[in-house]
């Protein structure tokens, strides 16, 4: 895509904490980031985590991690670890050590209590089919739960009892007392723990009954002094809820709840439960799939953490939702890269050259910058008589507008001599296997004289080359909205076939024989690509195509 025109970014957050800061009512902030260890982060993370970790750098506050991990059936020490590795390759630290919600368990229990004993909450027996049934419509109003008037007494008894484990899962809830007739949803008697015998990852067996997101996202702030808490737009609705809680309990500060857009990327999916299934039914290679919208995708698919802020700064912070180009994404890497990447050059399709006039026996080492703007030093590649191009780049029967090797046609190596094509020598099907060209001496790092040359081609040399493997990675989804197939099917039908292609007996220059992974190039005239983080290895090396130098979607 085009460059994007620069202005500054929106973010309707910056005014609100600068004035509170101004009129004395925080004498600093704090924000947090409050990830579910349910999954991996994906793209739309990256947006939640450059605005509360960004916010608190600005103003000179903090920005605290907090595991929102109320559901350990559904938790795992994996993406534990994950989230804490993605949110410091992103570039930021938080504030102290990670907490979890589960740390404020004791806390939120006796808080419970509180609202038993105030008759404010009751344990409900209904089931959860008939406590849907008994919670109304968006045009019709609750009913009661014949629950609902327990004594106080009586409650603090059953509580106990679920905390005991007498009861199976599901047989019992606690809920809040507010208002069954209330438009907001909400606030219609809503649960604030469940019985779920399940082992959880930090407290072990010590709990069958787990709190709900509602009942202790809003305490866990209050606990850790948050001053602004941040979240997606689909929170809007319970904030009502947030601020009950907050008035009716004695919490030692009360926070503020804002909410903004989500980021909406097309040709993305990110859905935690759909990206689970692309791993689980292996559409993917795991997680961190090149292809996955995970940042741990996106990292092993040779994206900057600078290129992924970046991306965030463009794409601003309002309350107005929308979808966002990919190609914005896509804009951002490329920028980042052809500032910073290095110089390379890689044969995906090699086809042998011999340069038949040029001595045998005879190499010249030649200095090619690494890059053709920044001081990164030069890289040495040796030419001698035998060399590899693409196969892509000689063509018998050019089509219009060829402008690389053709019979008796002349190309400049780059940054070498200029050499023409006199004879293509084929197999017994007829398959050409070999070139034989001849070169003028005279043309390193000159124009020959009396004839233009316009075609520049790469090339590796043949004996020091080293063979690699590359990952041509593209848009894992063919459509720009991948939940909606038209013809009826999943999103799984949305799977671009040509997502990725994997090219063996792939040639790079000998400088490239051991990189460490994730080091990052443009490999010129093919596209920008990385060392795999998992199986690149030296001597062996794995490329992944980051992206391509150019938008070839947007033609």
């Amino acid at each position: 895509m085009s460059k994007p025109e620069t202005t500054v970014a929106t973010n309707f957050l910056r005014p609100i904490v600068q004035a509170d800061l101004d009129s004395g009512k925080h004498a600093s902030i704090v924000t947090r980031f409050p990830p579910e260890p349910n999954g991996y982060l994906h793209i739309g993370h990256a947006k939640s985590i450059c605005l509360n970790f960004g916010l608190a750098k600005e103003f000179g506050g903090v920005c605290n991690l907090r595991f929102d991990d109320t559901n350990p059936a559904k938790e795992d020490q994996e993406y534990i670890d994950a989230i804490k590795s993605d949110v410091q390759w992103l570039g930021f630290q938080w504030a102290g050590e990670e907490r979890y919600a589960s740390d404020y368990f004791d806390q939120l229990h006796a808080w419970a209590i509180h609202l038993i004993e105030a008759g404010k909450a009751y344990v409900c027996d209904l089931t959860p089919e008939q406590a849907r049934e008994y919670r109304g419509s968006l045009t019709e109003p609750g009913r009661n739960s014949p629950f609902r008037e327990r004594s106080v007494s009586e409650n603090l008894d059953l509580f106990a009892r679920m905390k005991a484990g007498e009861f199976p899962d599901g047989a019992r809830a606690l809920r809040a007392k507010i208002d069954m007739a209330s438009p907001n949803m909400n606030l219609r008697d809503p649960i604030l723990y469940r019985i779920r015998h399940a082992h959880h990852h930090q407290t072990g067996d010590k709990w069958c009954i787990y709190p709900s997101y509602d009942f202790t996202h809003g305490q866990s702030d209050a606990i850790e002094g948050i001053t602004h808490s941040i979240c997606t737009l689909e929170f809007e609705d319970h904030r009502p809820l947030y601020e009950w809680f907050l008035d009716n309990l004695p919490v030692p500060a009360k926070p503020r709840q804002y909410e903004f857009a989500r980021l909406n990327l097309n040709y993305t999916i990110t859905s935690k439960r759909k990206l689970k299934q692309l791993v689980d039914e292996k559409h993917v290679s795991g997680w961190d799939d090149p292809r996955m919208s995970t940042l741990s995708g996106f990292r092993r698919r040779g994206y900057t953490p600078a290129s992924i802020r970046n991306f965030c700064d463009m794409i601003g912070v309002n309350r107005a939702g929308g979808v966002v180009d990919i190609g914005m994404l896509e804009f951002a890497i490329r920028e980042d890269l052809d500032a910073n990447a290095a110089r390379a050059m890689c044969v995906l399709k090699p086809l042998k050259v011999v340069i038949t006039n040029y001595p045998e026996g005879q190499v010249e080492n030649l200095e090619l910058p690494r890059h053709p703007k920044q001081d990164m030093g030069v890289r040495v590649l040796p030419f001698s008589r035998e060399i590899y191009i693409d196969a892509s780049d000689f063509e018998e029967v050019p089509p219009a507008g060829f402008k690389r090797l053709i019979p008796g046609g002349e190309v400049r190596l780059r940054g070498s001599y200029v050499i023409r094509a006199d004879e293509a020598v084929k197999d017994e099907q007829g398959n050409i296997v070999e070139l034989r060209c001849s070169y003028d001496e005279n043309t390193l790092g000159k124009n020959p004289e009396g004839r233009k040359v316009k075609g520049v081609i790469h090339w590796v040399p043949a004996a020091e080359s080293v063979e690699c493997e590359v990952r041509l990675y593209d848009r894992l989804f063919r459509s720009a909205n991948p939940e909606k197939d038209e013809e009826g099917g999943s999103f799984l039908d949305n799977i671009n076939p040509g997502s990725l292609v994997v090219l063996t007996g792939c040639r790079a220059e000998p400088a490239l024989a051991n990189v460490v992974p994730e080091e990052r190039f443009q490999f010129e005239r093919e596209g920008y690509f990385v060392a795999d983080l998992k199986d690149s290895q030296p001597g062996k090396p794995v490329f992944n195509r980051t992206v391509t130098l150019r938008d070839s979607w947007g033609q």
